[in-house]
C-alpha cells in the first residue's frame, strides 16, 4: 500500500502501489505544466464509508511513496483513462484497472521514474 503525503498538514491519501504508480504519472505531467485540479477516489472498505477529493496545485508539496522496492510496468490505457478524467470540469477520478485479455497480450514497459 503506497502514500501520497499532501501539503504541510501531512494529509496522507493510502493507494494500492500500482495505481498509485499510474496517478504518479498524471499527476506529475499536469503539474509540470502548471495545472492545479481535483483528485477524487472511493474511500477503502476499511475506512469510513464514503469518497474524498483532494485540490492538487503545483506549489503544494506532494511525495509518494511505495511500498514496493521495483517500479511496476504501467499501463498506457490505464494512465490514459486517468488523464482524460484529469482534463475534465471534475477532475482525476481513480478507477479500476480493468485489464481485458487483448491488453494482457499487449503489456506496456514503461517504469515509472523515482
Amino acid at each position: 500500500m503506497g502514500t501520497i503525503h499532501y501539503g504541510g498538514s501531512g494529509t496522507t491519501v493510502h493507494i494500492e502501489d500500482r495505481a498509485l504508480a499510474h496517478l504518479k504519472v498524471v499527476i506529475s505531467t499536469k503539474l509540470r505544466r502548471g495545472e492545479s485540479f481535483t483528485l477524487s477516489w472511493r474511500h477503502r472498505d476499511d475506512e469510513e464509508r464514503g469518497r474524498s477529493t483532494l485540490w492538487l496545485h503545483p506549489a503544494i508539496p506532494l511525495r509518494f511513496v511505495f511500498d514496493a522496492t521495483e517500479p511496476t510496468t504501467l499501463s498506457r490505457e490505464w494512465i490514459e483513462r486517468l488523464a482524460d478524467s484529469a482534463n475534465s470540469s471534475g477532475g482525476i477520478m481513480l478507477v479500476p484497472e480493468d485489464i481485458t485479455p487483448t491488453e494482457q497480450g499487449d503489456p506496456v514497459d514503461r517504469r515509472e521514474k523515482g
